[in-house]
C-alpha cells in the first residue's frame, strides 16, 4: 500500500466493506483481523485504520502538540503496520503492538523536535476532556471569569503534562486521555504492573502538588 493509498483510508469515506463478525455470536478480536490484513484482506487493514485512527491522532497531538504532525506520525504509524504484516504475530493484544510503534514514533519525535516545539497553548475549539464543552461557547451558566480560570487551568494541566519525564508524561497520556488501564500500559512501556503504577503514582502526585492552586 503506497502512501497516497493509505491517506486516502485515513480520510472520510464510506465504511470499508470488511464486516468484523463471524458466524455466530462474538465478533472478530483486532488481534484475528491483523491476522486477515497478514493473509492479504486489504478491507481488513481499512477497517482497522478507521478504527483506530481518531485514538491515534488524539494520542500523537498530545506528545506533538501540532495537529498536522499528528496527522503525520499517525499515518506513519499506519504504515509501519501495514509493513510489518508479514511478521505479524497475534501473541500480544493488537493495541499493545499498535502502541508500542505510536509510542517509538512519539518518543523519537518529541526527541527530535524538542529545540524547536512552541509553548503549549490550547485551541479554543478543542472540547475540554473533562466537560466536554468548548472554549469558544462558554457555558450559559459560566461567568467570564470562571470562563477565563478554567481556560487557565487547562492551560496549566497541560504545560505540566508536558513538563513530566518522557516514561510519567506518556504513562499519564495512556491512562488519562487514552484510557487504558495498568496491564496495557505496562505491556507497551514494557514495564511491570507494580512498576507502572509507581509511574503514574509519581507522575499523578507531581501533577497534584504543581497544579495545587487549581484543585
Amino acid at each position: 500500500m503506497d502512501p497516497g493509498a493509505l491517506m486516502a483510508a485515513m480520510g472520510p469515506h464510506p465504511a470499508s466493506s470488511f464486516q468484523p463478525a463471524v458466524a455466530g455470536e462474538e465478533g472478530y478480536t483486532d488481534a484475528e483481523v491483523m491476522l486477515r490484513v497478514k493473509a492479504g484482506d486489504e478491507s481488513a487493514f481499512d477497517y482497522l485504520v478507521q478504527k483506530y485512527r481518531r485514538p491515534l491522532v488524539s494520542f500523537m497531538y498530545r506528545m506533538a502538540r501540532n495537529t498536522a504532525a499528528a496527522e503525520d506520525l499517525a499515518q506513519e504509524v499506519f504504515l509501519r503496520v501495514y509493513r510489518s504484516r508479514q511478521t505479524y504475530e497475534a501473541s500480544a493484544k493488537f493495541t499493545t503492538w499498535l502502541y508500542r510503534i505510536a509510542t517509538n514514533l512519539a518518543v523519537n519525535h518529541a526527541r527530535d523536535t524538542r529545540h524547536e516545539r512552541p509553548e503549549v497553548t490550547v485551541s479554543l475549539d478543542e472540547p475540554d476532556e473533562e466537560t466536554g464543552t468548548t472554549l469558544d461557547v462558554p457555558d450559559s451558566k459560566s461567568t467570564a471569569e470562571e470562563f477565563l480560570v478554567r481556560r487557565e487551568r487547562m492551560l496549566a494541566i497541560r504545560a505540566k503534562v508536558e513538563a513530566l519525564p518522557e516514561r510519567q508524561k506518556l504513562a499519564v497520556i495512556m491512562h488519562k486521555y487514552q484510557q487504558m488501564d495498568y496491564k496495557q500500559i505496562a505491556d507497551v512501556l514494557k514495564l511491570s504492573e507494580s512498576a507502572t503504577k509507581s509511574l503514574l503514582f509519581r507522575a499523578y502526585e507531581t501533577l497534584r502538588e504543581q497544579l495545587k492552586e487549581f484543585v
